[in-house]
């Protein structure tokens, strides 16, 4: 089994958080009652952190993905105890102290790249692909933002 990312071991250790103060659920929507058994617990943690050596590589990635937006939403059980639900920025980024909040004003690189992109004038590929699709260009959802610059480059001589 690989070594977990930072990211995992911030997941575990939330679950495990949860399981120590009376607060984990199992079950879908916690409708399996509170969690007894720490190895219970654990088998949670793993899965839930996209970590468990027992799922497959997809249904790892898919259960992390569903735990961090969990966490960006603030529905953990530790969040809503401590009246900080629906706090948590969008998609990675925390913005309570509690969750990480040092990444609070700071972009991804993926925003910093597309605010750049933005500050230049540039067209985004959003733009270009409904320009596309004014001119009727074939093939134009597959292009990649490039692409697209040049086929409409090469519609317009």
């Amino acid at each position: 089994m690989p070594k977990t990312s930072p990211r995992q071991r911030k997941t575990i250790g939330r679950v495990m958080h949860e399981y120590e103060h009376r607060e984990l659920k199992s079950g879908p929507e916690g409708k399996g009652g509170k969690v007894k058994s720490r190895q219970q617990a654990i088998a949670i943690a793993l899965s839930e952190a996209g970590a468990s050596k027992y799922g497959s590589q997809r249904e790892n990635e898919k259960n992390k993905r569903r735990a961090e937006l969990k966490e960006a939403r603030g529905e953990t059980a530790q969040q809503e105890r401590e009246g900080r639900s629906h706090v948590g920025a969008r998609d990675r980024r925390e913005s309570s102290p509690a969750m990480g909040g040092k990444n609070a004003t700071r972009l991804t690189a993926r925003g910093r790249k597309a605010a750049a992109t933005r500050a230049r004038g540039e067209p985004t590929r959003d733009e270009l692909y409904h320009r596309a699709r004014e001119q009727g260009i074939e093939g134009r959802s597959k292009m990649s933002k490039r692409q697209l610059q040049n086929a409409l480059q090469s519609t317009k001589r």
